[in-house]
């Protein structure tokens, strides 16, 4: 293994992204502000609370999630494609970095980040409501968990995207919608019991549901099926990294 690789890709990612780390949690940690402020403060006084839980702690789960899923994915995928944009990664696929060396890098730098606003948003919360972790260190796993395999699945989509635009309409159009659907701002319990049905086909519903559970010891589906959701997601990103680096797909034309 060449752990000089890993550590020079590694650094370049952490360097590009400490030069705009103001912007980069400036932004989230401002969004999660003004939905605790609205959902939390605004409605939240105005709503009873669910399994015994305040609101406005029960959507803290919830919100990290929404703000990591999508900072992964943007993270990832704008790390790998900007050296197939500048030719860059010519570079990288002769240099002698096998591809685990090179995801290693990238998918590391990158989940770092998603992990890090993670707990800056955490941090965040705790200003505006009270809340205990009920088990702190399933918690961690679980950030960790959903922050390697989204980033991964960025790493994938920076590899196949062609455009910049392309880069957005993953996260914007699919990431942010299924995240609002899979449970942030409610319980899937208080669904009819048709659209309870039809969310369980949203992965997303998965990942909050074992995040909150770690926090407060409630969900929506059970928890080891949450951890076998997100181990199968991981897996299969980790498929598709190494066909992609087995055929050259999208990376050598």
């Amino acid at each position: 293994m060449n752990w000089y690789g890993v550590q020079a890709i590694y650094r370049f990612e952490m360097a590009r992204w400490f030069r705009t780390i103001g912007q980069s949690l400036f932004s989230p940690v401002l969004s999660t502000s003004l939905y605790f402020i609205v959902f939390g403060a605004a409605i939240g006084s105005r709503m009873v609370a669910i399994d015994g839980i305040s609101y406005g702690a029960f959507i803290v789960p919830g919100l990290i999630m929404l703000s990591i899923l999508t900072e992964s994915v943007s993270n990832a995928s704008f790390g790998i494609y900007m050296p197939k944009w500048a030719g860059t990664i010519y570079e990288l696929l002769s240099a002698p970095v096998s591809p685990i060396e090179s995801v290693l890098g990238y998918v590391g730098a990158a989940s770092t980040k998603s992990i890090i606003i993670g707990l800056v948003i955490l941090a965040t919360a705790r200003l505006f409501v009270p809340f205990e972790i009920e088990h702190p260190l399933w918690m961690l796993t679980f950030l960790v968990l959903t922050c390697v395999s989204f980033c991964l699945f960025g790493f994938i989509l920076g590899v196949l995207a062609d455009g910049f635009e392309k880069l957005q309409i993953v996260p914007m159009l699919i990431i942010t919608p299924l995240t609002f659907l899979g449970g942030t701002f409610y319980s899937i319990n208080m669904l009819p019991e048709l659209w309870q049905k039809i969310a369980l086909f949203n992965p997303v519903v998965y990942l909050i549901s074992g995040f909150r559970w770690a926090f407060y010891g409630v969900a929506d589906v059970n928890v080891g099926v949450s951890i076998a959701a997100t181990l199968g997601f991981l897996g299969l990103c980790l498929g598709a990294v190494y066909w992609i680096f087995a055929t050259g797909y999208r990376l050598k034309n």
